[in-house]
């Protein structure tokens, strides 16, 4: 009887020092977190419009600490599937918590209320990277 109850408790230690190992392996192997943000600028918004708030999202990476990297473009696929989306923005942070401060940091919020008036759309994919 003894021995059954030290091979229950064994084996429920074991399981649970298993998984525990394993959710660690996985935190430690998440890369960067890359922030993908795609708009769909209003009919009318002009092009001065849009120049505007593409210089705003600009300026975060000197705004905020938080930000590793950042790119910018605008879409030249020739396949037609963007559905509207015509600029693309690829913001890195080192891990969740630097995308955790950045999205209610001032300045991300002084640039979304620029955005506002001009956004038709918007798609936000967030990943870690996978080594």
């Amino acid at each position: 009887m003894m021995k059954k109850r030290f091979t229950i408790v064994f084996a429920a230690v074991f399981a649970i020092s298993t998984l525990l190992m394993a959710n660690h392996h996985d935190a430690a192997e998440k890369g960067p977190l890359r922030h993908v943000v795609m708009f769909q600028f209003k009919e009318s918004s002009s092009a001065k419009d849009i120049e505007k708030v593409v210089a705003a999202f600009n300026e975060l990476p000197s705004k905020i600490d938080t930000i590793k990297d950042y790119e910018y473009g605008v879409n030249n696929s020739p396949e037609g599937l963007d559905d509207g989306f015509t600029h693309i923005f690829l913001v890195t942070f080192a891990d969740d918590a630097g995308r955790a401060k950045y999205l209610p940091h001032p300045d991300h919020l002084a640039f979304v209320e620029i955005l506002k008036p001009h956004l038709e759309k918007v798609m936000v994919l967030d990943f870690n990277t996978q080594h």
